[in-house]
């Protein structure tokens, strides 16, 4: 779980994450939660509606196990997902992505700008040209740029929530 910092949780700083080899739910679908407070549940078929995007040479890094890959991950790009759904108005400054174990990260706007585009963060629903086992996180955060500490990538993914300036 994420250390609170000023009375927030913080994603990216000083937590730790155990390794955790038993899938907590059969469930693939996720909740995203919109500024203001409304949810929506995301399922697999809602994220093949969705532009697909493809990542080659991404490692994957486990707590206590080490760095494995290079893999080819596809899914869609996190940018995709909230413009497809944040009114296009408002202007979101993080999203917290959150594992159904309750790990989570936190990813700021600008961290997917048009300068991302060969390395975008992404919903990874498919490895090496294979739909992920649930074992494997069926959905899961892929940060791409993340190659030594396990603590940005998001395996089982249960919740993306999105802030604005003000939350």
């Amino acid at each position: 779980m994420a250390h609170v910092h000023g009375g927030e949780p913080d994603w990216l700083h000083g937590h730790a994450h155990d390794p955790n080899p038993k899938a907590p739910s059969p469930d693939p679908d996720f909740t995203l939660r919109l500024p203001g407070g409304q949810e929506q549940q995301i399922t697999l078929a809602d994220l093949h509606t969705l532009p697909l995007t493809t990542v080659p040479d991404c490692l994957i890094v486990s707590t206590g196990h080490g760095a494995s890959g290079p893999f080819e991950f596809a899914g869609v790009r996190l940018r995709d997902l909230v413009a497809a759904y944040l009114p296009p108005a408002l202007e979101w400054h993080y999203a917290d992505a959150i594992s159904a174990d309750g790990f989570g990260n936190r990813i700021f706007a600008h961290e997917l700008s048009d300068g991302a585009a060969t390395n975008p963060i992404l919903l990874a629903h498919t490895i090496d040209g294979i739909a992920m086992t649930r074992a494997q996180g069926l959905v899961r955060l892929i940060v791409p740029s993340e190659t030594d500490d396990a603590l940005r990538q998001v395996k089982w993914l249960a919740r993306v929530e999105i802030h604005t300036h003000g939350e």
